[in-house]
């Protein structure tokens, strides 16, 4: 090879790395026009739920450690930790009849399960797939994709955890035969290509992911669905991120109640993050970069406390403001709170309403919501974790 044909492969590897670096890194990212708006330098310190867990070196051990740390509405999620331990073999998938040793045959059991991977590997989805109760997905310690095809459900079940892995170009399922239990197998019609579709169900918690690119939402919470943690994720490169509550018309959601923390929407989101209805949405610790239309928005008379957050805006005039009612008026009386916040770049937070916003968090539930000037440092590690055995989570 020529000297200049060496410099070439140089910089595309280069170039590779740095987009590697980018996904998983969530201080930065890969968004240089968001670093003036940034401290200099990162505290050394981890978010409740991160210090519950990843600064032991037996965590792959004692992986069921890890449903003690959730925080907020989803905090009692108990997942598989009272069953055995599961291991995903190879990333094959039949979704009527699932074989041994693939991950669809896990998650459909009737008994609890804390499934874990042997390897790498990248699931693709005949079909959606159908979680039954009391599951732990647990990615650490593996590279675990679930890509290009449909991917999870959450229906009328209870305690899952999804932990550290990958959601990314999720595309519609179509109608078939799929099973959802040991003992159940039937027709479904299709799900719309969501990352994970949670409907009708409680005690859920969804921590360490890395979502992106998918048809429809990369979150949808639905159906009266209530006691969900949505914690350390990283979104990216998407349009509706995330929905809370069916539709305005849908009053059981009034019940609904969902914790949103220390997570970073990163770069080349438009809206929705989250969209909510009539519910109750504690928004807490999270990090934005540069929403191209809102950040935080909804309709039907939904309660949405804001608190400290770190709000970097579009560079567009007009997508300055975090909040956004999808309704003409009349929302004068809703309780949209914001405190603790930060706002950067011109961002701005349109609060609404009279009387209390106090979080109806039990004491197991409650968690301390740092000022938002520290959230660059709390969700810096916010995404699927480089876990490695006999080794702490750093």
């Amino acid at each position: 090879m020529t000297l200049f044909s060496n410099i070439c492969v140089f910089v595309a590897l280069s170039l590779c790395q740095s987009l590697v670096l980018a996904i998983n890194n969530g201080y930065y990212g890969f968004n240089p026009s968001v670093a003036s708006y940034l401290p200099e330098k990162p505290q050394n310190i981890m978010n409740p739920v991160d210090s519950c867990w990843r600064h032991k070196s037996d965590w792959s051990a004692n992986r069921k450690d890890l449903a003690d740390c959730a925080v907020g509405f989803g905090s009692s999620a108990l997942g598989g930790k009272k069953g055995n331990i599961y291991v995903v073999t190879n990333p094959n998938d039949n979704a009527a009849n699932p074989k041994p040793g693939s991950l669809r045959y896990g998650v459909i059991q009737d008994k609890p399960l804390w499934i874990t991977f042997a390897k790498d590997m990248v699931i693709t989805l005949e079909n959606e797939l159908m979680v039954n109760s009391y599951k732990t997905i647990d990615g650490r310690g593996a590279k675990v994709e679930i890509a290009f095809g449909p991917c999870i459900t959450i229906q009328q079940v209870t305690n899952v955890i999804v932990h550290g892995i990958s959601i990314h170009d999720c595309k519609p399922a179509k109608y078939g035969m799929v099973r959802s239990s040991t003992t159940h197998v039937g027709h479904r019609k299709g799900s719309d290509g969501d990352a994970i579709a949670i409907s009708g169900s409680s005690h859920i918690w969804i921590d360490h992911c890395f979502l992106a690119s998918c048809t429809d939402g990369l979150i949808d919470v639905i159906h009266a669905s209530t006691g969900i943690t949505i914690s350390n994720n990283y979104f990216t490169q998407h349009v509706k991120v995330m929905l809370l509550g069916h539709n305005d018309n849908f009053v059981q959601d009034v019940n609904m109640k969902v914790t949103v923390a220390f997570n970073h929407f990163g770069p080349r989101l438009v809206e929705r993050m989250p969209r909510v209805r009539r519910g109750y949405a504690h928004v807490a610790n999270n990090r934005y970069d540069k929403w191209i239309m809102y950040a935080i928005g909804g309709s039907a008379d939904p309660t949405i406390f804001s608190e400290g957050n770190y709000f970097i805006a579009s560079d567009k005039s007009n997508s300055k403001e975090v909040t956004k009612r999808e309704v003409k008026g009349g929302w004068n009386n809703w309780r949209w709170r914001t405190s603790k916040d930060v706002f950067k770049n011109g961002a701005y937070f349109v609060p609404s309403g009279y009387g209390s916003v106090d979080l109806p968090y039990s004491s197991a539930q409650r968690f301390t919501v740092a000022p938002g000037n520290m959230v660059p440092s709390l969700t810096a590690d916010a995404g699927p974790l480089n876990c490695n055995r006999n080794l702490p989570c750093y």
